[in-house]
């Protein structure tokens, strides 16, 4: 027979508290084991759990009187020991919730606890993964019924300024190897086609189409082959000066930087053209690319695309061609987009994120984003800012 403890110490932090905690506990459970152990310290102030198996003979005062002989209890230190009973809280799976906003209050944590609360959920730890540039935590919540958990979760975020990301827990998170990008609106700031139009003096025309196809009357291939030859004639000069104003967005140097040092593989497909983005991907070292392209004659534009259009469809069809090629499941891949273009491709990834997306495209992904800094994919992945600052 034997019986759990959960031995807790804490206080104001002191160096080697641990070790004498670990001395304390091995007087006792030579026969016993070490089930579970965690350690959290905030601003000084030190909280240390260990939960223990020893023999029905050794008592709650037994383990206080062994910390007792290793000096513990002392300069503002306690101790509690309590026995450790199964119940319905330690029962269940485990399930991801990370949550980002510019700052996060006790007033939105307070909507996400309930909810989790209301399907009979309970929070097991919470990690800061980061402060800056925006407020991240990573929740892990335990729950018999994770499709209820999702759904009250979600209902508590709507309006609240949170955003929120859900995914079982366990080291598949971290084994996203291959990362895929829309480039206009997510890696980059602008639409190349608009500046391409400004360019050609037909950005009205341009921008009436777009409309057209966002609204639905246009698919994709028909509204890009209409904006495309509004630019026959084009000098292919201006490829190069529209590269030149193209602006990453903010945090995009850093997401690249970040996902080659810790070995995942980017990859971009874009509905734009490579005549614009290879250069640019090239400089930031992403060799994965898909996207349209352009024919030219002569130097001049011709007012065609050559090839397959890389449409909602063939974005989908990339990505698990990348994922091929990089030697991963569609498990193990993030898509990142912002338009309805990308819808496919996020319903495809492992982990599909929509970056200030309009409705429709965050009703398809499995996370969403809508503040700026596209390095904050980082924090979907479990990296925390001190990781991503790491040289």
């Amino acid at each position: 027979m034997s019986i759990t403890y959960l031995v807790t110490v804490s206080g104001p932090d002191r160096v080697g508290v641990g070790g004498e905690l670990f001395a304390a506990l091995s007087l006792l459970t030579v026969d016993g084991c070490l089930r579970d152990v965690g350690q959290i310290t905030i601003r000084g102030t030190l909280v240390l759990c260990a939960e223990v198996t020893v023999s029905a003979g050794v008592s709650a005062e037994d383990l206080h009187a062994a910390l007792a002989t290793r000096d513990i209890v002392r300069d503002g230190m306690s101790a509690n020991v309590s026995p450790v009973v199964a119940t319905e809280a330690t029962t269940g799976r485990l399930l991801l919730v990370t949550l980002l906003a510019p700052t996060v209050s006790t007033a939105q944590l307070h909507g996400v606890f309930a909810a989790f609360a209301s399907v009979g959920a309970t929070c097991e730890r919470i990690v800061h993964l980061a402060s800056y540039p925006v407020d991240c935590y990573e929740l892990v919540v335990r729950g018999e019924d994770h499709v209820a958990l999702r759904e009250a979760v979600t209902t508590a975020v709507q309006g609240s300024g949170l955003d929120v990301a859900m995914q079982r827990a366990g080291l598949h998170r971290r084994a996203k190897h291959l990362v895929v990008m829309d480039a206009d609106s997510t890696l980059l700031q602008d639409e190349v086609i608009d500046l391409l139009a400004e360019e050609a003096n037909c950005g009205d025309e341009v921008a009436h189409i777009t409309e057209l196809a966002m609204a639905g009357e246009l698919d994709f291939a028909q509204s890009l082959r209409q904006r495309v030859a509004l630019l026959t004639g084009l000098d292919e000069a201006v490829l190069g000066r529209v590269r030149d104003r193209i602006r990453l967005s903010p945090g995009a140097r850093t997401l690249l930087r970040t996902l080659h040092r810790l070995g995942y593989v980017p990859a971009v497909v874009s509905g734009g053209f490579v005549e614009i983005l290879a250069p640019l991907l090239k400089e930031l070292n992403v060799e994965l690319l898909e996207a349209n392209h352009l024919e030219i004659v002569d130097g001049r534009l011709t007012g065609r695309v050559t090839g397959p259009i890389v449409d909602r469809a063939g974005k989908a069809r990339a990505l698990e061609r990348f994922a091929e090629r990089v030697g991963v499941p569609l498990e193990q891949t993030v898509a990142v987009g912002d338009g309805a273009n990308d819808i496919d491709m996020l319903s495809a990834a492992g982990l599909g994120i929509a970056f200030n997306a309009k409705p429709v495209v965050r009703e398809h992904a499995d996370a969403a984003l809508s503040v700026p800094y596209l390095d904050t994919v980082l924090y979907f992945l479990g990296i925390s800012r001190e990781e991503i600052e790491a040289e």
